[in-house]
């Protein structure tokens, strides 16, 4: 099923230069970027993309992070590409991530983890919502 999903390259991965190393790891798995934006987050944004989250005790850490610098949001098409792109990435610790995934090969810890990716259609269809219009 060919799909769209949102991506976005967090504040350690910018601030370490490593945008091309992970755009080239999803166009060199036959994914297709097709939107992309280079950004500074703004706190009200950060709330929406994460409002699964508010209450949680991690969520105003998680805000700060997303917010601190600037972030790339992508729009990534392809053949079950929400699915691919989750493999792609990794888990959320890097430190359990598969090896050679997005998160293993760059990410720092469960917190400054690289990159984020729609878990599903509905949530990319949200994200994009958030960050495209």
């Amino acid at each position: 099923m060919y799909e769209k999903t949102v991506v976005l390259i967090k504040p350690d991965a910018v601030e370490r230069n490593l945008i091309g190393k992970i755009l080239s790891e999803y166009e060199r798995n036959d994914l297709k970027i097709s939107d992309m934006n280079l950004m500074t987050a703004s706190k009200e944004t950060t709330e929406a993309h994460y409002a699964e989250h508010k209450g949680k005790p991690f969520f105003e850490r998680l805000v700060a992070y997303l917010t601190r610098s600037p972030i790339v949001v992508l729009v990534i098409e392809g053949e079950n590409a929400i699915s691919r792109v989750r493999a792609l990435n990794g888990t959320t610790n890097p430190a359990d991530s598969g090896d050679n995934t997005i998160r293993a090969l760059y990410g720092l810890s469960l917190s400054e983890n690289t990159v984020h990716s729609s878990d599903s259609k509905e949530s990319a269809e949200r994200e994009y919502a958030i960050w495209f219009e």
